[in-house]
């Protein structure tokens, strides 16, 4: 019992670092709207949205549903991978600065961003995405919501990515970053 509580919190403290996402995506597109940023794929966003939920929500229903066990062989491990995934998450985001966001939103004349985890990985933030997707339902067993997260979330990324690779050419190369980006007045 003592491990479905504490699975719950984990899910639960998922569920608020969200909430901070959305306020500082809040906050970047706004600043995004004042230097001309333009918002492109706006159709899949509802989806993104409710897959995200339907993964929290997936996590707590097939534990106390299906009354899956803590397995500490994997669990332990699924564990760390949601903090990893979380501590790329917010690395990505401060990489981005002001320029991250939830939707895409892209400010002409930008330079795009190449420093941080964007050095190795073009979209270093669906890594994270994708690792918590699996880890957080297996850190307590909850094998079909990491599988249908899992599928779902590759089929809309599939998309995202085109959408994201193609607002993202109209960039300059570079590494520019929050404190680099000129702000108007």
């Amino acid at each position: 019992m003592r491990s479905t509580t504490a699975y719950y919190g984990l899910v639960a403290a998922v569920g608020v670092e969200r909430l901070v996402e959305l306020v500082v995506d809040r906050r970047n597109r706004r600043w995004a709207a004042e230097q001309g940023g333009v918002e492109t794929g706006v159709g899949h966003y509802p989806a993104m949205v409710a897959l995200h939920t339907g993964l929290l929500a997936g996590c707590v229903l097939e534990v106390s549903r299906a009354r899956r066990p803590f397995v500490p062989a994997v669990g332990w491990p699924a564990v760390a991978g949601v903090v990893a995934a979380q501590g790329l998450r917010w690395w990505c985001i401060r990489t981005l600065g002001r320029q991250w966001s939830t939707r895409i939103v892209v400010i002409p004349g930008a330079q795009r961003v190449t420093s941080g985890p964007y050095r190795v990985i073009p979209h270093p933030n669906y890594v994270a995405v994708a690792t918590e997707g699996v880890a957080l339902p297996l850190a307590h067993s909850a094998g079909v919501t990491a599988t249908v997260f899992t599928v779902l979330n590759t089929v809309l990324l599939r998309h995202r990515i085109r959408l994201e690779d193609e607002a993202l050419r109209s960039l300059r190369p570079g590494t520019a970053a929050e404190e680099e980006t000129p702000e108007r007045s």
